[in-house]
């Protein structure tokens, strides 16, 4: 009798966190500018928190002799789902989201919108289609939101430390959505 009560117990509470899991709201795009909206027909399949860094590398200016700036090489940042548990990994270039299931997408920006001075902008791509069986087989649009840090240090960039890479800290909401 004791086993059947600890089982039921446990079974109503996996119970109870799937039935907040599934009432819980999705991300909601309203305030977002339009720029950087999902279009219609599409719905949230996947939320996640990134936590990594930005690379950038001082070089020339393209055809402006003796000048210099921090280009963007890459990111590299873990992704969590909303419970915190680590479910894959984005890198780049090009821009490449993977989830521990071994699937992966690559993207195509579409539109960006400022998110506040020393912030990442608001981001809004286009996947490519997706190699692999798992949670980002399908995705149709990416959105990168809640951006925090990331953009080109403001340490000096000149002829003596041209090659020099620099990571800068950033974390963002990456949104996955799927066609209806």
């Amino acid at each position: 009798m004791q086993i059947r009560i600890t089982i039921s117990l446990a079974a109503l509470a996996v119970l109870s966190a799937c039935a907040t899991q599934s009432t819980r709201a999705s991300f909601n795009q309203s305030d977002l500018p339009a720029a950087v909206q999902v279009p219609a027909g599409h719905k949230v399949t996947l939320e996640t928190a990134a936590a990594g860094d930005v690379t950038y590398q001082c070089r020339a200016k393209k055809d402006m002799a003796g000048q210099y700036e921090w280009v963007f090489l890459g990111p590299d940042a873990g992704l969590k789902d909303r419970g915190g548990k680590i479910v894959g990994k984005y890198y780049g270039p090009p821009a490449t989201w993977e989830a521990n299931d071994g699937s992966k997408v690559t993207a195509t920006q579409l539109a960006v919108a400022p998110n506040g001075a020393g912030n990442l902008p608001l981001q809004l791509t286009k996947a490519n289609p997706s190699t692999g069986m798992g949670a980002m087989q399908g995705v149709t649009y990416i959105q990168r939101v809640a951006t925090v840090g990331g953009v080109a240090p403001t340490a000096m960039c000149s002829k003596t430390n041209e090659g020099a890479n620099q990571l800068v800290r950033y974390t963002a909401d990456y949104i996955y959505y799927k066609a209806l």
